[in-house]
């Protein structure tokens, strides 16, 4: 089985690719993605990498706290998603508007 990990603080450097090519050396990876700004196609700083049980519970070690490409990793077992509540972009800001 699969287990998905959350790789936070990536320099803006970091491309997917070294991602998967630097977690292969931990073992096996299935995928390795990087968030990126809907908006600016930036790299948000943070990613997900999916690997195999054994070898992800290595990776966590090998790379927790380490540094990649000037920025010290932080590695774990990602959460799952939550229901979160839907952003209104309201101008309003919830408040009634005031006729002058």
């Amino acid at each position: 089985m699969a287990k998905k990990l959350y790789v936070g603080n990536l320099s803006w450097n970091t491309t997917a690719d070294s991602l998967k090519d630097t977690f292969s050396k931990a073992g096996s990876v299935l995928s390795a993605n990087l968030i990126t700004d809907k908006m600016t196609g930036r790299s948000r700083g943070f990613g997900f990498v999916e690997m195999e049980d054994a070898d992800a519970d290595k990776a966590i070690e090998m790379f927790n706290g380490k540094d990649l490409d000037g920025r010290t990793l932080t590695v774990n077992e990602a959460r799952p998603m939550t229901d979160r509540p839907r952003r209104s972009f309201d101008n309003n800001r919830g408040g009634d508007r005031q006729s002058y």
